[in-house]
C-alpha cells in the first residue's frame, strides 16, 4: 500500500511520509538516561504525540516504557482522589500488562476495580510495582493539560515529586515526562490556602527541555525524497524543502498539509495535471492558498484563543498591524501565552509571528472584520478588473490607484489614524484585487515601526512592494536602496514604495526611478 502523508493523529514510518527525528529522539533519551523529569509543551498538532510513540520504541530495550494518555481519563474520574486513582492505575496496569507478568499488577488492579484507595496507597502500589520489575520504569503521559485546573491533579503531582525526590529510598519511576499544550506549571489550579505549598512544589524540580521540536529543511528534504522515488519524479528537492521551511518554520502539522494538499488536491487538477507539475513553486502556492481559506482544527484552536483572550488578541494586532517590536519576556503572562499556543517566536530577543502560513491567517481573520464595512475594501473590489493585463497583475495601476483612493476617502482624517492604520488600509485594497488567484505575506526580517514590505505571488510573478513612513528626504533615499538591494534576493528588477507622508506640505503623486539597474515606481501618499 503506498504511503500517505498524514495530519490526524500520531505518525507511523511503516504508512506515512515522516521526517527521520531520530537526532530528536537521541537528545530526549539522554533526559531519560540522566533519569529527568520534564514537560513537552508545544502547541496543537505540534507532533507530540509522534515523538512519544517513536520515543518508546527507542527506549523499550533498555526500560519499561508506561505510556498513557489522559484523554482516555474523563471528568469523573478527577471528580475525586479515589476516582482517579482507580483510572490511573486502569491506565497504567493497560499500558504495561504485556511487558510483565500478571502478578506484578495485582495490587494495581484491585485498585482499579475496587476504587477504595487514594493516592497514598495508589503511590505504595506504584513504588511496590517498580521494585519488584527487573527494569526500570519510565512514565509517560501524554494529553497532561486534560487534567487542567483540578486539585486532584495536584495532589497528584506533589505525591509524583515527593517519590520522585525520594526514588533511591522508596522506589519509582525513573524519569517522568509529560506532554501536552499548557505548561502544566502556568495552569489555573484551584487550590486551597492551606495547601498553596503545592502550587510550585510538583514542577520545580523539571529539567528544562530546549530539544528543538520543529521539523528541520534537511529532514523535510529526506521525507520528499522518499516521495519523489516512490514516484518517479524530477522534483527539484532543494526548492520544495525550502519553500516548505520558508513559508511554515517546520511546523509538522503544516508542513504535512501542505505536502498532502499537493498529493491529494494539487496534482490531477486542471492546471497541475500530473504529479511533477504539481510539485513545483508554482503547485506549492496553490496549496498554500487552499490551505489559507480552509477550515482545520489547528486554525480553528488559533483563532478560539484570539475570541478568549483580548490582551493576546490585542498583541497580535500590535504585531501585524503597528510594526510593533515586543522585546521577549517569558514571564510576561501575554508573551507567555502567545508563545505556549505557537503564535510567536522569539528571534534576536524580540516577538515574531512564529510563521508565514500564521501570519497571513492572523492578517485575513482580522481584515475580514473590517471588510463589510471598508470604504477602502469596497474600492478595491470594484477596480479589481482593471488590473490584469495578459493575465498578469499590473501593480502600477494598483498603486496609482490606491494613492486616489487613499486621497478622496482619508484626505480628512488625522495624521495618527493614517500612521496607524497605513498599512492596513493598504492590504484592504490589495486584498480582493490578489483574492483567489494570488498570495502575500509580509517579509518578517524588513518589519518594524517604519518599514513593512509586503511579498505578492500572482500566478508565480512576485512583486514586492514596500511600506514606509515618511521620515525626511535622506531616510527616504535610504529605503529606496535598501529595496533595491532586496530586490537582488528576489532576482526582481522592480519593485514599489508607497511613502505614507504626513508633512502638511507633502506633495502626493506617482515617479519611476532608477537605483543602480533597478527601477522603483514610488507612490507618495
Amino acid at each position: 500500500m503506498a504511503k500517505k502523508f498524514n495530519i490526524i493523529g500520531s505518525c507511523d514510518g511503516n504508512v506515512h511520509y515522516m521526517v527521520n527525528i531520530d537526532d530528536r529522539l537521541r537528545r530526549i533519551q539522554d533526559l531519560v538516561d540522566q533519569g529527568a523529569y520534564f514537560a513537552i509543551n508545544r502547541g496543537r498538532q505540534y507532533g507530540k504525540t509522534t515523538t512519544l510513540n517513536q520515543l518508546k520504541k527507542c527506549l523499550q530495550a533498555d526500560y519499561l516504557v508506561a505510556s498513557l494518555d489522559f484523554q482516555f481519563l474523563t471528568q469523573e474520574d478527577f471528580r475525586t482522589e479515589y476516582s482517579f486513582s482507580a483510572a490511573f492505575a486502569n491506565r497504567f496496569v493497560r499500558a504495561v500488562k504485556e511487558q510483565v507478568r500478571s502478578d506484578l499488577t495485582e495490587t494495581l488492579n484491585r485498585c482499579a476495580k475496587e476504587k477504595s484507595c487514594g493516592l497514598a496507597v495508589l503511590f505504595e502500589y506504584l513504588s511496590e510495582f517498580c521494585r519488584n520489575v527487573t527494569r526500570p520504569v519510565i512514565l509517560m503521559i501524554d494529553e497532561v493539560d486534560s487534567a487542567s485546573n483540578n486539585q486532584v491533579f495536584v495532589d497528584f503531582l506533589a505525591l509524583l515529586r515527593g517519590y520522585y525526590l525520594h526514588r533511591m529510598e522508596e522506589p519509582i519511576f525513573r524519569s517522568v515526562i509529560l506532554a501536552g499544550v499548557y505548561d502544566i506549571k502556568r495552569l489555573k489550579q484551584k487550590i486551597r490556602v492551606e495547601g498553596e505549598h503545592k502550587t510550585n512544589s510538583p514542577w520545580n524540580i523539571a529539567a528544562d527541555f530546549d530539544v528543538d521540536m520543529d521539523l528541520s529543511i534537511s529532514g523535510i528534504r529526506g521525507m520528499l525524497a522518499e516521495y519523489n522515488m516512490d514516484y518517479h519524479l524530477e522534483m527539484d528537492l532543494d526548492e520544495m524543502s525550502e519553500l516548505l521551511y520558508a513559508y511554515t518554520s517546520g511546523y509538522p502539522f503544516l508542513v504535512s498539509r501542505i505536502c498532502k494538499l499537493l498529493d491529494e488536491k494539487i496534482a490531477g487538477s486542471d492546471e497541475f495535471p500530473g504529479r511533477s507539475r504539481a510539485w513545483t513553486k508554482k503547485g506549492f502556492l496553490a496549496a498554500e492558498k487552499i490551505l489559507l481559506v480552509e477550515k482545520n482544527t489547528l486554525f480553528e484552536s488559533l483563532i478560539h484563543k484570539l475570541e478568549v483572550y483580548p490582551e493576546l488578541r490585542s498583541m497580535m494586532y500590535s504585531l501585524l498591524f503597528e510594526g510593533a517590536r515586543i522585546t521577549y519576556n517569558p514571564y510576561h503572562m501575554v508573551i507567555d501565552i502567545a508563545s505556549m499556543f505557537g503564535f510567536v517566536k522569539n528571534m534576536e530577543g524580540a516577538m515574531v509571528i512564529a510563521n508565514r502560513i500564521f501570519e497571513v491567517l492572523l492578517y485575513n481573520w482580522f481584515l475580514s472584520e473590517e471588510e463589510v464595512n471598508s470604504r477602502i475594501f469596497s474600492e478595491g473590489a470594484m477596480d479589481k478588473n482593471q488590473f490584469l493585463q495578459d493575465g498578469f497583475l499590473n501593480m502600477d495601476l494598483v498603486l496609482q490607484k490606491f494613492m486616489i483612493h487613499w486621497g478622496e476617502l482619508y484626505g480628512g482624517e488625522d495624521d495618527k489614524f493614517l500612521e496607524d492604520n497605513g498599512r492596513k488600509l493598504f492590504l484592504l485594497y490589495l486584498k480582493p484585487i490578489i483574492n483567489g488567484v494570488g498570495n502575500y505575506y509580509i517579509e518578517a526580517r524588513t518589519r518594524d515601526g517604519g518599514r513593512t514590505d509586503v511579498i505578492v505571488d500572482y500566478r508565480g510573478r512576485q512583486y514586492i512592494i514596500e511600506l514606509k513612513i515618511w521620515r525626511g528626504n535622506a531616510y527616504n533615499e535610504r529605503g529606496e536602496q535598501q529595496l533595491a538591494d532586496y530586490l537582488d534576493a528576489y532576482h526582481a528588477k522592480k519593485g514599489y514604495l508607497i511613502s505614507f507622508n504626513f508633512n502638511k506640505n507633502k506633495v502626493a503623486g506617482a515617479r519611476e526611478i532608477a537605483v543602480g539597474d533597478k527601477r522603483i515606481l514610488e507612490v507618495v501618499v
